[in-house]
């Protein structure tokens, strides 16, 4: 968001405070998905969440669906013995009239071979819709692009 002429230090003030909120909210969210915990991690989206991700076939919706897709993806790096991270940054955050908060955000990857090397797994731009439910942000829609795919 680009604070406009006149908008004063109130508004930079309250801005500030939500892209910290924002920036500490992903910072929570990753850390859960990265430690395979599916269902707190699904809890970080709304009960009706679309996620949508070019490594599944479809959008995913909804909690459960959340929690079966990250459960898998857990199960088959633990299978491989590798770890994921997710590093996500230069967030983009643009407040909407209807209250709910757009941000637009680089997502790297980071695979690390238990005992072994690490390295860039993938580079991701990540454009998320958040809402308020019961005062805390939620993930409504989830969009992710690859930058190695067309």
């Amino acid at each position: 968001m680009t604070l406009q002429a006149g908008t004063g230090p109130q508004a930079a003030a309250a801005f500030g405070a939500l892209y910290a909120e924002v920036q500490q909210f992903y910072a929570h969210q990753m850390q859960l998905l990265d430690l395979g915990e599916s269902q707190r991690w699904a809890e970080t989206f709304t009960e009706d969440a679309v996620f949508d991700v070019p490594t599944l076939p479809q959008p995913v919706r909804g909690r459960a669906g959340l929690v079966t897709a990250t459960s898998r993806s857990a199960a088959q790096l633990a299978e491989a013995g590798q770890r994921h991270r997710h590093f996500m940054g230069m967030f983009d955050v643009c407040e909407r009239p209807d209250g709910a908060v757009g941000v637009r955000s680089y997502a790297i990857v980071y695979a690390s071979q238990i005992g072994g090397e690490s390295r860039v797994h993938r580079v991701c731009v990540c454009e998320d819709v958040l809402v308020r439910v019961e005062g805390a942000l939620r993930v409504a829609t989830r969009r992710v692009t690859r930058d190695d795919l067309v």
